[in-house]
């Protein structure tokens, strides 16, 4: 209700004085068109071009004023290069900048064509509630924006996981976020949902660890399998530290537990490599992985 009290109102009295003007204005054309028709062709004419000027005033200024952004835009961008700014700043502020200054670009537009914007900002105000609640998800996005430049959870060149997708953040801008997943496919996440929501940070720390449960047959030499897998894992220059034991002991299989600690940016040639050099090797080598079986055992029974 205090909402609906502070908005500004439109003077009625005015715009029934408007409409009152162009009725007698209209009315006033259309006799000088009976009695004197060159009279009349002669002002068309001249609205005529009066108008057109201000038409092509209009696209001049807006072509200026599209090239002055660009000149802008450039110009920090290269700031922000030799400043080595953060790129999720730069991103989002170019958005920001590009969406205030086309909009003042708009309305300069609309001023040199003769509209009256002060009456044209009025009624927006007037509108300001239906605006507003049309866009109340462009304003929460914006708002997740702000959140996600100021904490920071992650940053442009980061891989992330968040909202049910995952993939290297290629672009933060003012309402949404962009993210490049490994097969190529670009996913565009609102800012509001992402700065509500869980993100998982894959690159926010130097190294990850991989982690591989191992499943081998029941009579499996624990002391040589060990011994075999650290003997593997030194022949792979990518990890710098690891940590081989035997985890678990189940009806069906002895699970022996790898785990290696890598560059993040190495996480995944790692993961994939090893995995297939896991798999030669221990074949090579005889090993015995656990199948699931079924064991039945016959019971015989004798008639007496």
């Amino acid at each position: 209700m205090i909402f609906l009290q502070q908005m500004p109102v439109v003077d009625e009295d005015r715009i029934i004085q408007t409409t009152d003007s162009l009725k007698n204005a209209t009315e006033q054309f259309m006799t000088v068109l009976k009695d004197d028709p060159q009279t009349a062709f002669n002002q068309l004419v001249h609205i005529a071009i009066d108008f057109g000027l201000k038409v092509l005033a209009a696209i001049v200024v807006y072509i200026i004023g599209i090239w002055l952004i660009r000149r802008v835009k450039k110009s920090m961008n290269r700031r922000f290069e030799r400043k080595h700014t953060d790129k999720t700043i730069a991103s989002f502020t170019n958005s920001l900048i590009s969406v205030v200054l086309t909009t003042l670009v708009i309305i300069l537009c609309i001023s040199t064509l003769g509209v009256n914007t002060t009456s044209l900002a009025a009624l927006l105000a007037a509108g300001g509630m239906a605006i507003g609640m049309a866009l109340s998800g462009t304003l929460q996005n914006f708002a997740g924006g702000i959140m996600l430049l100021v904490f920071k959870p992650f940053k442009v060149g980061d891989y992330i996981a968040a909202q049910g997708f995952e993939g290297t953040v290629s672009e933060v801008n003012m309402v949404s976020t962009k993210l490049l997943t490994n097969d190529n496919r670009v996913i565009i996440i609102p800012n509001g949902a992402l700065s509500s929501g869980n993100i998982e940070n894959q690159y926010v720390k130097d190294s990850r660890r991989i982690d591989y449960l191992v499943p081998m047959d029941h009579g499996t030499d624990a002391d040589a399998f060990i011994n075999d897998i650290k003997s593997l894992i030194s022949k792979e220059a990518r990890v710098f530290d690891s940590f081989v034991a035997l985890n678990n002991i189940d009806t069906n299989c002895v699970e022996f537990v790898v785990k290696l600690w890598v560059k993040s940016a190495d996480y995944w040639p790692v993961f994939h490599d090893f995995y297939k050099s896991l798999y030669v090797d221990l074949t090579s080598k005889n090993y015995v992985f656990a199948a699931n079986r079924l064991n039945i055992n016959e019971i015989s029974s004798t008639k007496e």
